[in-house]
């Protein structure tokens, strides 16, 4: 019998969980739980390299663990933990650190995106693509599922890898690789689609939070920025369009050509209020499932600890033979 693949992903506890990351990430990490060997993590860790309220980010860790599980990630198939719960990850990001060159890191498009205009910046947050490699190669992981801005990451994890096994021997570290979804892969903000749609953004109305009331997701909707004309089409000179059509895409599950076909004719106001009501639709059984959990929060810690438990023994035979192989044993 062949082994399984096993899938490493992770998703920061920082603001409000929103269609993006449900429709980029985590509705693909639960639709891959039979046929795949899963872990997936609230990586805390990564969440600190901009200031944190310490109250809030605690919050944020257990609402984010509680939107995983609510869109569908079943504790009995898939590990779900907290990065910092588990220290090996730490360790060898250092370990990692030292096998890694500045120039790598000072090319990653995130940090210069996150670092714009900025002061000063944390070590931290120059640093965390190395990080981000620990959580991957430390799970032995085959593939990583990440959006398309997230893939230069993956890459990283797979160049440190090949260095460390050129060193110290080939079956030191499993060299993983990334998978990205075409459709749907990056969902942009509402009020402009040519920035990814984001938990920290400054206006409420660039994004759909997981959590929003049907009226609210309505009123959204329709402020929704469209491009010029009054045709619904879809094409790279209709980024608005594109962006609204790929979301109703996700949650109807239609292609999008038949989406088009079907509002040949009609306006953007009929296609708006349409998508509001699939949105609406598609959420109301995570939301359900969230309130279930707001009721139980018991559950949740007991779910993370088990999580954390599940992953020690993978965690440690990785980081002993790195060690190992490094001279550290």
């Amino acid at each position: 019998m062949d082994k399984k693949k096993r899938v490493f992903s992770g998703i920061q506890p920082s603001g409000s969980a929103h269609i993006g990351n449900y429709i980029g990430a985590i509705r693909n990490w639960a639709a891959g739980q039979e046929g795949k060997d899963n872990i997936f993590c609230v990586v805390d860790l990564h969440a600190i390299t901009v200031p944190q309220d310490p109250k809030e980010l605690e919050e944020n860790i257990l609402e984010t663990a509680k939107i995983i599980i609510a869109a569908g990630i079943d504790p009995e198939k898939s590990i779900l933990f907290v990065q910092s719960d588990r220290p090996e990850h730490a360790e060898l990001a250092w370990i990692l650190n030292c096998h890694t060159q500045m120039g790598e890191l000072s090319r990653m498009t995130q940090y210069k995106e996150k670092g714009e205009g900025k002061q000063s910046v944390s070590a931290g947050l120059f640093d965390y693509p190395v990080l981000m490699a620990a959580d991957i190669l430390l799970y032995d992981t085959d593939e990583v599922p990440v959006g398309d801005d997230q893939k230069q990451h993956v890459e990283l994890a797979r160049d440190i890898a090949g260095r460390i096994n050129s060193r110290y021997g080939k079956d030191t570290l499993v060299i993983p690789k990334p998978t990205i979804k075409k459709e749907g892969a990056r969902i942009m903000s509402l009020s402009d689609p040519k920035k990814k749609m984001a938990k920290s953004a400054k206006g409420e109305n660039s994004y759909i939070a997981l959590r929003d009331d049907a009226d609210t997701i309505r009123r959204k909707i329709k402020k929704a920025v469209t491009d010029s004309g009054s045709e619904i089409v879809y094409g790279k000179d209709k980024p608005a369009l594109a962006n609204l059509l790929t979301i109703y895409s996700a949650f109807a599950d239609e292609k999008i050509q038949d989406i088009v076909e079907r509002y040949k004719g009609k306006g953007y106001a009929e296609f708006k209020q349409d998508l509001a009501e699939v949105v609406v639709q598609g959420l109301a059984p995570i939301q359900a499932r969230l309130d279930d959990l707001d009721n139980d929060p018991g559950y949740v810690v007991k779910v993370l600890a088990d999580g954390a438990q599940k992953a020690a023994p993978i965690a440690s035979a990785t980081l002993g033979r790195v060690k190992n192989k490094i001279g550290l044993g």
